[in-house]
């Protein structure tokens, strides 16, 4: 049990770094509302499931070719400059009376999806964390434990999704609308922080 409850716990340290999928949970939450910011999180849930799984069947060399790298970073920086441009926009829309933007949850989801799915860094990051888990864990433990401990990294993941849902939605209740608007051009800046990041990893690739 103990050894369980390390994984989500290991789980949970995982997701807690501030990076694109927070501050696009933080700007979803403080907009639409918590079921909008847990869907980013869980559309993200989703492609970092896709990549724990080319690391258990040893996929990750195909990932790792220069060709979709360079194309997963131009991709996530499409993404992520647009998401971040579309928070700017309607950041000056926000109003402590009208929060709840009806974008549909299932757009909110693949926001997520897509900026964790095209970033290179969770190849890496997997394969790092993920990689080692299994190194490990595959020398003491049967296929059945190794699961296990797989499914509580992931329970540890869905933990910190709920989590910043519930602060990001908490926000827009106890927060007057200049500070909510505040954040939201903040998340959006990050976002395109991130993106030229993205660009600039693709244009050293290129060049």
């Amino acid at each position: 049990m103990n050894n369980f409850i390390s994984y989500v716990f290991l789980g949970i340290t995982l997701a807690a770094p501030i990076g694109p999928i927070n501050a696009a949970q933080l700007d979803k939450g403080i907009k639409s509302g918590f079921l909008h910011a847990w869907f980013v999180g869980l559309g993200a849930i989703v492609a970092d499931c896709f990549y724990m799984l080319c690391v258990y069947f040893g996929l990750v060399h195909f990932l790792e070719a220069p060709i979709l790298k360079l194309f997963l970073y131009l991709f996530g920086c499409f993404v992520l400059a647009y998401t971040g441009i579309e928070s700017l926009c309607t950041a000056g829309k926000i109003s402590t009376n009208q929060f709840r933007n009806r974008e549909s949850l299932r757009k909110s989801f693949s926001t997520g999806f897509l900026m964790s799915i095209s970033n290179p860094l969770s190849i890496l990051f997997w394969l790092g964390i993920y990689g080692s888990v299994l190194a490990k864990s595959v020398q003491t433990v049967d296929s059945s434990q190794l699961i296990l401990n797989s499914s509580a990294i992931f329970i540890g993941l869905f933990i910190w999704d709920i989590a910043m849902a519930g602060l990001a939605s908490t926000f827009q209740k106890i927060i007057d609308s200049k500070f909510l608007t505040l954040i939201s051009y903040l998340s959006g800046l990050s976002l395109i922080g991130f993106s030229i990041y993205f660009g600039f990893e693709a244009y050293k690739m290129i060049f």
